[in-house]
């Protein structure tokens, strides 16, 4: 019987789905709480409508499950953001502190908030960006992550708050939709491969950029989660990283399993986003604080990717 009661928000995203099953494998279904705006066709376990921005409602859930442990997911993501500015940030920050005040308040003992590699900006060094580097932000979204990470810190440094992050690279998964994300052509084109054996991407053919696939993202989250406190030495927000690559590249990838499979090129309002983020990420800190390692690379991802979705 675990101790710990979890209360994931935005569970119905490309990350909340997976970390919710993830978790429930750990400390039981009924240890773990899955919130989201709408409702879910078919909930895996205890499920709770929940607007992140509705104080009163969470501070309610968290007394109800006698919480310990909030994983804050929800978010407008990169190219969504761009289209809803004032929304974004709305969500993106007020949210922040809703959780960040219930665990100020003492209701919780420990918060999950995901930065990402949207922090840097057109000025941060492009390869191996370190993990203290000049972050000037140009998305919104980037923009919201970087004010939350100084927030997170500031509620550890200032209230005690055991607040812990990582900076997720793009996310690759077969389970869920993409959820309107810069990356998200790296978890289309596996899918139209398989379909259309064609693919038109979003972004240029050399748009190198740092990407995970969610094995590995939830294997760092609940590392870090479950990493000693002391251990966690970096209250802003982790740098982690699993693979850089191309589209030409996953194209060549994907080619090797299915020969005819072609891919065209047509950049859009995504590219400048794209072009302002790193294309690699140096991740010592994490791997020397809390032992991170991932097991996926490109050809691996492929492979399971491909095997998963036909």
């Amino acid at each position: 019987m675990s101790s710990e009661s979890i209360l994931i928000i935005g569970a119905n995203g490309q990350i909340g789905l997976e970390l919710s099953e993830a978790l429930r494998k750990i400390y039981g279904q009924n240890n773990v709480v899955s919130a989201d705006l709408k409702d879910l066709k078919e909930p895996q376990g205890i499920y709770e409508r929940l607007d992140v921005l509705d104080r009163d409602r969470m501070y309610s859930i968290i007394k109800k499950y006698n919480v310990t442990q909030v994983y804050l997911l929800a978010a407008l993501l990169s190219a969504t953001a761009e289209q809803k500015p004032k929304a974004a940030w709305n969500l993106n920050m007020e949210g922040l502190f809703n959780v960040l005040d219930a665990a100020k308040e003492g209701l919780i003992k420990k918060v999950y908030w995901p930065s990402s590699i949207a922090v840097f900006g057109p000025t941060t060094p492009k390869k191996n960006t370190p993990q203290y580097t000049v972050m000037e932000p140009n998305t919104i979204y980037g923009i919201s992550k970087q004010a939350g990470e100084r927030f997170c810190e500031y509620y550890f440094q200032k209230y005690n708050v055991d607040v812990r992050s990582i900076r997720y690279p793009g996310l690759i998964g077969w389970k869920s939709a993409p959820g309107g994300g810069t990356t998200d052509y790296a978890v289309h084109i596996y899918h139209e491969a398989l379909k259309n054996k064609k693919y038109e991407c979003f972004l240029s053919e050399q748009t190198e950029l740092p990407m995970m696939y969610m094995h590995d993202a939830l294997k760092a989250t609940i590392s870090l989660m479950e990493a000693p406190a002391e251990k966690v030495k970096i209250r802003s927000s982790y740098n982690i990283a699993g693979m850089s690559f191309t589209p030409k590249q996953v194209a060549d990838e994907i080619r090797k399993h299915i020969p005819e499979f072609t891919i065209s090129y047509k950049p859009d309002f995504r590219q400048a986003i794209a072009d302002s983020w790193p294309g690699s990420i140096d991740d010592k800190e994490a791997r020397e604080h809390w032992g991170w390692k991932p097991d996926y690379d490109l050809s691996k991802m492929t492979d399971d990717m491909l095997k998963n979705l036909k």
